[in-house]
C-alpha cells in the first residue's frame, strides 16, 4: 500500500448518558477523515437496555466502514437475571453476532476481543483462549498489512483499571506482530509505545462522564511504522484536533 493506512477510534458512547450535540456531529466528522477502518472499543451502552443499542445501532450504521465494535462493561445487563443467564444476547443480537470480529480493509486486518467476562464486574479479563485468537488470527495476516488489536480494557493500565491476564496478552499480540493496539474504559486519550507496538486509548466519544477532557476521538494514521494520533476534541464550535502524537514504532517506551 502506497499510503498510510487511516483508523478511526471511538470508545465509551455511553448512549444513554450522552451528549446529544456530539452524538448528532461525531459521524459526519470521522466520516470526513476518510478512515479505511472504524474501531469502536467498547460501552456503546450505559445500561444495555434495547433502546440504548437501537441507538448505537444507529449510530454504528452512520460511521464509514468497515466498523469493528466490541464490548464494554456496560454493554452487560446490570442487577438482572440476564447477566447469568443471557448475558451477550442484545449484543450479539443488535451490535455483532461474532464475539470476535475480524475486519479487513487494504492495507490493514483488525481483530476485536471481549474482554469482558458476565462474572467480573468492571475490570477486565483475558485468558489462554482469547491469546490464542490473537495468535492465530492476527499472527497469519499477510506480511504489510497493519495488524490491529482492538479490545475494551487496556493492557497497560494498572491498578483499579488494570485487565487481569494482561501480561499473556501481550505476549501474544507481540509474537504475532501487532502494530496497533486499540482500548478505551478509562475515557482519558493515551497514547504509549513499547517496542514495535503502539497502544492507543481513545477518550469518550459521546458522553457526559468525562473525566477532565471533553468528548474526544482519535483519528490514527500508521505510514511505515510511523504513527501519528491526532486527538479531536469536541466543544462549543464542533469538533477540533486538540493534540496531535507522533511515535515510531522500536522506541523503547514513550507518549
Amino acid at each position: 500500500m502506497n499510503r498510510p493506512v487511516v483508523v478511526a477510534h471511538l470508545s465509551d458512547l455511553h448512549l444513554g448518558a450522552h451528549d446529544p450535540a456530539a452524538v448528532e456531529s461525531v459521524a459526519a466528522d470521522v466520516a470526513a477523515a476518510r478512515p479505511d477502518l472504524t474501531v469502536v472499543t467498547g460501552d456503546l451502552t450505559m445500561r444495555a437496555r434495547p433502546g440504548e443499542f437501537r441507538r448505537a445501532r444507529e449510530l454504528l450504521d452512520a460511521l464509514p466502514g468497515p466498523v469493528l465494535a466490541v464490548l464494554g462493561n456496560h454493554d452487560l445487563p446490570l442487577g438482572s437475571w440476564r447477566r447469568v443467564l443471557r448475558p451477550y444476547d442484545r449484543w450479539l443480537s443488535m451490535i455483532d453476532a461474532d464475539p470476535e470480529p475480524i475486519r479487513r480493509a487494504e492495507g490493514v486486518t483488525a481483530l476485536g476481543l471481549t474482554s469482558m467476562p458476565w462474572w467480573r464486574w468492571k475490570n477486565g479479563r483475558v485468558g489462554d483462549r482469547e491469546a490464542g485468537v490473537v495468535a492465530r488470527t492476527l499472527g497469519t495476516v499477510p506480511n504489510g498489512d497493519v495488524r490491529v488489536l482492538a479490545l475494551h480494557h487496556p493492557p497497560l493500565a494498572t491498578g483499579t483499571a488494570r485487565l487481569f491476564g494482561a501480561p499473556r496478552l501481550l505476549a501474544a499480540a507481540r509474537h504475532a506482530r501487532v502494530d496497533l493496539v486499540l482500548a478505551g474504559h478509562t475515557h482519558v486519550p493515551d497514547v504509549r509505545v513499547i517496542g514495535r507496538q503502539v497502544f492507543v486509548v481513545a477518550g469518550t466519544a459521546t458522553s457526559l462522564r468525562t473525566r477532565g477532557t471533553p468528548c474526544s476521538w482519535s483519528l490514527i494514521s500508521v505510514d511505515r511504522g510511523d504513527t501519528v494520533v491526532r486527538e479531536r476534541h469536541f466543544g462549543p464550535g464542533g469538533w477540533r484536533v486538540h493534540r496531535v502524537v507522533s511515535v515510531s514504532a522500536g522506541a523503547s517506551s514513550g507518549r
